[in-house]
């Protein structure tokens, strides 16, 4: 890449934000499928204690605390016809969308310890193949534009494919694949349409991968090239990694975000019992909401860059962030004050359905914004270090991502033994009592780590001015090298 476009930040077309967003589908539909649904799925239908659920994710992270920061050097240093990152994903498309599958059809019969191993090897497999092509394509936000907002609208078609490609999939699970009964009137010991999602979300996230890797190709001429060929020891990797991720802007969004997606966990894996049990919402009602649901990112799409360019990206965040996290637990405490209708009344769902959708739209945009204060930490890191470490940055988010979801897992599964909600059980069978401490536990540790996670956002430092002083700075430091 030129020094002119150092000085001048190219801003991306919009096919290729369309292409570079595809590929957050894949990421959508693989963790509402592990986020949402897979605990549901092996603890209540295939009668896989939640326990061990959550250990098998959790087993799986002993192998992601390596991948992903080697994915990320790897990455950064590699030197290929097809460019830095364009090889892992390409790798990565065939394994990852096998491996899903497999996750939701393990062979007929499979139960205990042979179920468990079957999760944990699949959770393994799958989690390794998506960060291979996570991480680099995640990095390639940074170098498709160094402009401030622009790399803001990459971030916002990013998230709009990965809720709309998440949702997507599960509102055809619970719309078409999980059929109800006399029964089950939730649908979902319907074994069939459990194997048909895994079929489906499979094939989505190969396509996904397939068109961002495609569609991005053509920019790989113009992306940073990899640094200059030097020795590699394993003490001098080490080094370099830990020096990149001493920055305190950095340290601030990944304390951040241990806090916000360890809630993320909570809220996921708790979503569908919030939705059955203490709202007592059907399958059709689900799907409903579910599909209503659609219009949020399609709201934050437009709101992320609004605001981040009025506000800058970190007073945008904090401010959609206390709105968000503020309007998420508040019906849950009306319901447990009685302020609001009966279940099973239209009232409720109606309420219910508004107040969603308009969250998660703020919700979203949060996490936008909050994607691309990433991104500009590159340019500070290199002015620092010499070294562009994109990949680094971003398998250090994804990490603390995959870490924070594994112990939000690990929370609802206890928030689950409070309420002695157990494997097997049905909506029906759930007392008042312990439906009550179901929503309480929801509701206090979600508020609880979202405001967490919004002081530790508050340490970020990087600003739209700071951001144009560095890109001024290495343009004036190129030139003189040149």
């Amino acid at each position: 890449m030129s020094d002119a476009a150092i000085a001048a930040p190219h801003k991306p077309g919009l096919l290729t934000r369309i292409a570079y967003g595809v590929g957050g589908a894949a990421g959508g539909i693989k963790n509402n499928g592990f986020d949402y649904v897979l605990l549901l799925f092996y603890s209540q239908v295939l009668g896989l204690s939640a326990v061990w659920v959550a250990a098998a994710l959790w087993i799986a992270l002993i192998f992601d605390a390596v991948s992903d920061p080697v994915v990320g050097y790897w990455s950064d240093n590699l030197k290929s016809k097809y460019g830095r990152r364009h090889p892992f994903m390409y790798a990565a498309m065939i394994p990852i969308s096998v491996g899903y599958f497999f996750v939701w059809n393990p062979p007929a019969g499979l139960e205990g310890m042979g179920l468990f191993g079957w999760l944990l090897t699949l959770t393994i497999i799958v989690r390794l193949m998506y960060t291979l092509f996570e991480v680099p394509q995640h990095a390639l936000s940074a170098e498709l534009s160094q402009d401030y907002d622009a790399r803001t609208s990459l971030m916002s078609f990013r998230y709009f494919f990965a809720w709309v490609g998440g949702l997507g999939v599960q509102v055809i699970l619970f719309a078409f694949l999980l059929k109800p009964t006399e029964e089950d009137t939730s649908g979902i010991f319907y074994l069939e349409g459990w194997y048909t999602y895994g079929l489906l979300g499979a094939s989505c996230i190969f396509l996904a991968i397939f068109i961002t890797s495609i569609g991005t190709h053509r920019q790989i001429p113009h992306l940073m090239p990899p640094p200059a060929a030097r020795e590699m020891k394993p003490l001098k990797v080490i080094s370099e990694i830990w020096e990149t991720i001493s920055n305190p802007s950095f340290r601030a969004l990944f304390i951040a975000t241990l806090f916000g997606l360890l809630a993320t966990g909570v809220s996921a894996t708790l979503n569908q019992y919030i939705n059955t049990f203490f709202w007592g919402f059907n399958s059709p009602q689900i799907s409903g909401l579910t599909i209503a649901v659609f219009i949020s990112p399609l709201l934050a799409l437009f709101v992320a860059p609004i605001v981040g360019k009025m506000l800058g990206k970190k007073r945008a965040a904090i401010s959609v962030g206390i709105l968000a996290f503020t309007i998420a637990p508040a019906p849950i405490f009306a319901r447990l004050l009685g302020l609001l209708p009966a279940n099973g009344t239209d009232e409720l769902y109606y309420t219910i359905l508004i107040i969603t959708v308009f969250d998660i739209a703020l919700i979203i945009a949060y996490q936008i914004l909050a994607s691309a204060m990433v991104a500009d930490i590159v340019e500070e890191n290199e002015l620092k270090t010499g070294r562009r470490s994109e990949g680094v940055y971003f398998a250090g988010i994804s990490f603390m991502r995959k870490l924070a979801q594994g112990m939000g897992v690990l929370s609802a599964s206890f928030i689950l033994a409070t309420a002695s909600i157990v494997p097997g059980m049905k909506p029906e069978e759930a007392s008042a009592e312990s439906i009550a401490t179901l929503g309480f536990g929801y509701a206090v540790m979600l508020l609880t780590l979202w405001t967490l996670m919004l002081i530790s956002v508050s340490f970020y430092r990087i600003s739209r001015d700071d951001h144009e002083k560095n890109l001024q700075a290495l343009a004036e430091k190129r030139a003189q090298e040149a």
